[in-house]
């Protein structure tokens, strides 16, 4: 049995297969969003600080949410490069509808602001989710992955798109944490609707929390996420059989150096400096450290041998 005929690939065009496949998909992802949500990660998420039940409930009406949304925009029937264009309104939109219909019940309002440092972490793996689901993988430029678009694992379309549920959930409460604006606002608040997680009851729990979070994105922002573009990977979030872990894939990302700002591009430099220089320098001093090893084993051998024969003249007077 040939290599292919064992993967399950998705469909490359509108179609009945498509469809099911679709249903397939949905299907199998809110399986595993009530099997286990919890981070199992090595990474902080503002997820975190719900507990299991409220971010299981989150996850899920997000899942259910977008759903909605794929069924629409097939009904509207959108041509893919305007799909492309509005792809961040969409988004921007479909976070607030979220939000908003899950904070309903515990009548807060909690919608995207325009503060800089809330901005949905928006990347090109929207965009081939929503193509993926509505137009079929043959609507996906060539050398974007590591496949021909023809030959496009089902798994990766599963993996794209538990990546944006938890995506999403993650800049919801993002959000709801910065409407609270501080940790007593934060802290009163998920007590009152009984949606913390027992990890972080205090406020010094909460305040460390957040603080973490503010480190980890800074140090994301400016070495994790440019070596990954770097190495052409990119990080994404999915549900293992464990929870939530993090994991690379390959993302082609050769048009987006102009999008960069000049600490990062001098990283880049760095990077590309680093990669030429070290493995020259690393032979330069592996081959000193052989000379000196070397020598140091012939001038200790001859050390020992005057040594002897210093004995040796001593004991034979």
């Amino acid at each position: 049995m040939s290599h292919k005929m064992i993967i399950k690939y998705w469909p490359n065009r509108q179609s009945i297969n498509l469809n099911n496949a679709l249903v397939d998909l949905f299907i199998e992802t809110e399986k595993k969003l009530a099997l286990k949500t919890n981070n199992k990660s090595q990474e902080y998420l503002y997820l975190d600080i719900l507990n299991n039940i409220t971010r299981t409930k989150l996850l899920q009406s997000t899942l259910n949410e977008f759903k909605e949304l794929i069924l629409d925009m097939i009904e509207v029937n959108l041509d893919p490069k305007v799909l492309i264009k509005l792809n961040k309104q969409i988004v921007t939109i479909f976070i607030n509808r979220v939000s908003s219909n899950f904070f309903l019940k515990f009548q807060f309002n909690c919608e995207m602001s325009n503060n800089n440092n809330l901005k949905y972490n928006y990347n090109n793996l929207t965009d081939y989710l929503l193509i993926y689901l509505i137009f079929g993988s043959s609507h996906i430029e060539n050398d974007i992955f590591l496949f021909e678009t023809m030959y496009t694992p089902y798994n990766h379309v599963k993996v794209l798109l538990e990546n944006f549920i938890i995506q999403v959930g993650n800049i919801i409460i993002q959000q709801l944490i910065y409407n609270l604006n501080n940790s007593l606002n934060i802290n009163k608040f998920l007590k009152k609707q009984n949606i913390c997680n027992k990890l972080y009851t205090s406020n010094r729990s909460i305040i460390l929390f957040l603080n973490n979070l503010k480190w980890q994105d800074l140090i994301q922002s400016y070495i994790y996420d440019i070596k990954s573009f770097y190495n052409e990977r990119q990080k994404v979030w999915i549900i293992s059989s464990e929870g939530i872990i993090s994991k690379y894939i390959y993302l082609s990302k050769g048009k987006k150096v102009q999008s960069l700002n000049q600490i990062k591009i001098t990283f880049l430099f760095w990077l590309e400096f680093k990669d030429l220089l070290i493995p020259k320098a690393e032979k330069f001093f592996i081959q000193i450290a052989k000379y000196f090893l070397y020598c140091s084993i012939n001038l200790f051998s001859n050390l020992i041998l005057i040594l002897i024969r210093i004995i040796v003249f001593y004991l034979s007077k």
